[in-house]
């Protein structure tokens, strides 16, 4: 489907160094509308504004013109990104097959392994994924990848069996539909990014238009937009209302100030045949993104999808409880529903609550998965629910039709996908399940002169999870800048689980693999250690996960990667900007240097020193003036959280070091900004 589900983190796609894919539409689409103004002259220069479909208009007839293999691979590697960008799979798999043949690399391998697994062709994806492990010298990096395609060639086998009738909706298009929810009188809500929105202008990106929320009357087949009071120039989608249709939460996804995209989660209540202007919760937080809103049925627990630092990883799925004033503080569901990767899309029936994930085992993207309520703070294990209503492309946005009644349909409902044989893009589906008859199975007749047979014994509950210490590994292995490749095994690290006050320590052998066996309700910590690596950590929580007598014995994973000393060695700090002229750190920085801190609490033997650099323009004492101030900044935010003077300096480089050989007066802005950088080194 479109890269449309979240912010750039990890996906099934792109599960490696910078994780990259499933961008919900509603939180890219308005990301670079308004950036950029001049014409694009050529494909490279539309791959980088993000202008994809416009990308692929240009690309492939200058990949006809050029000569060098080199290069027509770099140029069909830009055309399969755009393709897949633009949820056209079949498409972006041709030109990665064409970057491979020209010598591209791991990121064409990648690419085209994890599409194929979209696409369903299981054993190819398999080999592709061998022989990526073979590639980067580490197995480890898709064994996950080779079992889910090995488990999905089984369901596919399963679910012909019949009880499932799919059926394509009329309200379908080319554009992207999603996210149905029930609606008074018959009718649906949906979302689309067709051209009958609000003042619908061209997002070039995808080439379709920005995404609203429409009204679909399966009497009449008509669609009309929704309220022009919900309905903006921003995008708006994955609605929620409460029992009588007067409450409306939905998230809403538009430009800031300081240029970042946030969505939002807002709320409107009915007057009349009309909606009050919506609001913003007031548990909404600055730079983090709130997506798909679901409401339990009196309306008293709001679900929803968000990529908080305090979460799992990715985005997860946490719950609000209303009160008088609004709405408690968000609480994170617990493992048995979060991952590091993505959970999204949750729907909540009863005490069932239905969710999308590309990180538990699944067929390929995204998969809808089910899991029930035990009691507020804990869920039954998850069940995918394979296939056909999951497939290898995103699955996700499933609900029950509880209205439905026809005769010998036991459930019926609706839910998204983006796979092969719609109408295109994202498409929404009509399900119904009927009673199959199990095929007859020949029970053997006891023999008289066997015992009886014994008594089962009591089940035996058991939580197992399986910790992996791994190293990251660099195209470069001596250098830490150059692109990561993926992750290995570190054998011999030491590992100390903390809980319940207790510890306990392991080394991990070849594999990097450690066991423990889990008790109920408890919080785990871990922390890893080796000899000329950074000590890294780890959590987990055991709470809220609840017990499977079908399947008794239930197994977790975590991992944790310790990053190697280069010492001597420049490390770029990501995201750290400072005003024009100015030295200051910027609230949006902290992050960046916190982590650093917290590098440096865990390891106190370090000494660092901090950098800054500036780009080409302007005068050499000016600049060298002005990088010194900012990596003082730097070097005093970092004592303000604890770190002592002395494990730290800062040097300034103005413009001696750049990173860029571009010529000062041709560099275009974003050269201009890898110039400008922070960076901090270990020092003997």
């Amino acid at each position: 489907m479109w890269s449309n589900y979240s912010l750039p983190i990890s996906s099934n796609m792109n599960n490696m160094n910078r994780i990259y894919t499933l961008l919900t539409f509603l939180i890219l689409s308005t990301i670079y509308s308004c950036s950029f103004t001049e014409k694009i002259k050529d494909g490279r220069t539309a791959f980088a504004r993000k202008q994809f479909s416009v990308a692929t208009e240009m690309l492939p007839a200058e990949y006809d013109k050029e000569k060098s293999r080199v290069e027509k691979g770099k140029i069909a590697f830009l055309i399969g990104e755009s393709y897949r960008r633009m949820n056209q799979p079949e498409q972006s798999l041709e030109w990665y097959k064409k970057a491979m043949d020209n010598q591209y690399g791991i990121d064409a391998m990648k690419q085209y392994a994890f599409g194929l697994k979209q696409a369903q062709r299981y054993p190819e994806a398999k080999d592709a994924f061998k022989e990526l492990g073979l590639e980067i010298g580490s197995p480890y990096e898709y064994r996950r990848e080779i079992t889910a395609c090995k488990i999905s060639e089984a369901w596919i086998e399963d679910g012909k069996l019949g009880e499932y009738t799919l059926l394509e909706l009329p309200l379908n298009t080319s554009k992207a539909e999603y996210a149905p929810t029930l609606f008074e009188d018959g009718k649906m809500v949906f979302t689309s990014d067709r051209k009958m929105g609000v003042e619908p202008s061209e997002y070039k990106w995808t080439g379709n238009f920005y995404s609203n929320l429409y009204f679909f009357d399966p009497a009449s087949n008509e669609v009309t937009p929704f309220d022009d009071k919900i309905n903006s120039k921003n995008n708006e989608g994955t609605i929620t209302f409460n029992e009588d249709f007067t409450e409306v939460i939905f998230s809403r996804c538009y430009s800031e100030v300081d240029g970042d995209l946030h969505c939002k989660l807002m709320s409107s209540t009915r007057q009349g045949k009309s909606w009050s202007i919506p609001i913003k919760l007031n548990f909404i937080e600055d730079k983090a993104n709130y997506a798909h809103p679901t409401l339990s049925a009196d309306g008293s627990v709001l679900y929803f999808s968000c990529n908080h630092s305090d979460g799992w990883g990715g985005y997860d799925i946490y719950r609000s409880d209303r009160n008088p004033d609004g709405w408690d503080p968000p609480m994170v569901l617990g493992r048995s529903v979060n991952t590091e990767g993505n959970e999204k899309f949750p729907v909540i029936d009863g005490d069932t609550l239905y969710f999308s994930s590309d990180r538990h085992p699944g067929m390929g993207g995204l998969d809808i998965f089910r899991t029930f309520k035990m009691d507020k703070d804990t869920w039954s294990p998850i069940h995918n629910l394979k296939s056909p209503i999951n497939s290898g492309a995103d699955d996700f946005a499933f609900i029950i039709d509880r209205s439905a009644n026809e005769e010998g349909v036991l459930q019926s409902g609706y839910f998204s996908s983006s796979r092969p044989g719609g109408s295109g893009n994202d498409d929404i589906y009509k399900f119904e399940k009927r009673f199959v008859e199990p095929p007859v199975v020949e029970i053997p007749k006891p023999d008289p002169k066997k015992p009886e047979p014994v008594k089962p014994k009591p089940i035996v509950y058991k939580m197992i999870l399986n910790g992996y210490v791994v190293e990251k590994i660099f195209q470069d292995p001596n250098n830490p800048e150059s692109k990561m490749l993926g992750k290995r095994p570190l054998p011999g690290s030491q590992v100390t689980a903390t809980f319940n006050g207790k510890r306990e320590t392991f080394t991990v052998g070849d594999d990097g693999l450690f066991t423990i066996e889990l008790t109920d309700n408890t919080d785990y910590s871990f922390n890893a250690t080796k000899s000329n690596y950074l000590t890294g950590d780890g959590r987990f929580s055991s709470k809220g996960i609840g017990k499977d007598p079908i399947n008794p014995t239930q197994e977790f994973e975590v991992e944790i990667v310790l990053d190697k000393i280069f010492k001597n060695k420049e490390i770029v700090l990501e995201d750290i900007y400072y005003d024009y002229d100015k030295s200051d750190i910027r609230s949006d920085a902290t992050r960046s240097l916190d982590n650093l801190a917290t590098i440096l609490v865990r390891n106190p033997q370090l000494n660092i020193q901090l950098s800054a650099h500036t780009d080409c323009r302007g005068a050499d004492g000016y600049n060298k003036s002005l990088s010194q101030k900012r990596a003082e900044s730097a070097v005093n935010y970092l004592i303000t959280k604890g770190i002592q003077p002395t494990r730290l300096s800062a040097v300034g480089y103005g413009k001696d070091r750049l990173r860029t050989d571009c010529q000062c007066n041709r560099c275009s802005e974003e050269e201009h900004q890898l110039n400008r950088r922070t960076t901090f080194k270990v020092v003997d």
